[in-house]
């Protein structure tokens, strides 16, 4: 489990409790039902009506690895493949055939498979990346979902406080209720523009990031499968899968 979002979002909202309780205010002089009931509802609604049903569920479906999903490390295929590379450097590339079953990469043993019955090598390329491209199509419908939301959050919070000052105009006639009106007209742009800020626009990014690594992780898989298929020495395996890593991963495996 990574928890940046987690810790992200709770050291926001501490700043912004935090802020308001040091210049007097109350944090729950925000917590109004008709603006939350607005903003939320409405963003939920803008985004479905910009989408498909489809896109709707998945970004439902995804919104738990947001908060705690963790990032796939390529640093665990690489390993694998290497040791791969070396009992088929030893024993043939069929001798692997009993090793791929214990292997719990689903798309690594798929394409380790693909090749010990004989694929063509450009064939099985072309059909790996796509997979990687489907999946990355796929991942950036819920990110797509939840940034879009991000940008309709504060208008419908802008839409909210024009409702509520609609009602200020109403009730000119008791000076009295004016102060409080007003106040909870402008809880609606908090809201729209607080949502899109911390909650919305940095769940689609996290989203980004998680299918980046995912991505990252099954191109180093695709490279060491054809590198195995082609009979490459293991230690150029190694050397080929590390330049995919970043810098601090690479020296960490080298290690």
């Amino acid at each position: 489990m990574d928890p940046a979002t987690i810790i992200g979002v709770v050291l926001a909202f501490v700043a912004i409790f935090a802020s308001m309780i040091l210049e007097g205010g109350s944090p729950m002089a925000i917590f109004l039902l008709p603006p939350l009931l607005l903003v939320f509802v409405g963003t939920i609604g803008a985004g479905l009506a910009g989408g498909l049903l489809s896109d709707a569920k998945k970004a439902a479906a995804s919104l738990k690895d947001a908060f705690t999903g963790s990032p796939i490390s390529a640093d665990e295929t690489v390993a694998t493949v290497v040791k791969l590379a070396e009992s088929a450097r030893r024993e043939g590339l069929l001798a692997l055939e009993s090793a791929v079953q214990d292997i719990d990469d689903a798309f690594l043993r798929q394409g380790l498979q693909s090749a010990i019955d004989g694929a063509d090598p450009e064939e099985l390329r072309e059909i790996l990346y796509a997979q990687i491209d489907t999946k990355r199509a796929e991942d950036r419908r819920a990110a797509k979902f939840f940034g879009d939301m991000g940008g309709y959050a504060p208008t419908i919070g802008i839409i909210g406080t024009v409702i509520g000052l609609v009602h200020v105009l109403e009730n000119l006639a008791d000076p009295a209720q004016l102060g409080h009106l007003i106040a909870g007209a402008f809880v609606a742009t908090l809201w729209g523009v607080l949502s899109a800020n911390i909650l919305w626009l940095p769940i689609s990014s996290r989203l980004k990031r998680l299918s980046d690594c995912a991505c990252q992780q099954m191109e180093v898989a695709v490279e060491g499968v054809l590198a195995i298929q082609s009979g490459t020495s293991p230690r150029v395996v190694q050397e080929k899968l590390q330049s995919y890593l970043p810098a601090g991963a690479s020296e960490k495996e080298a290690a």
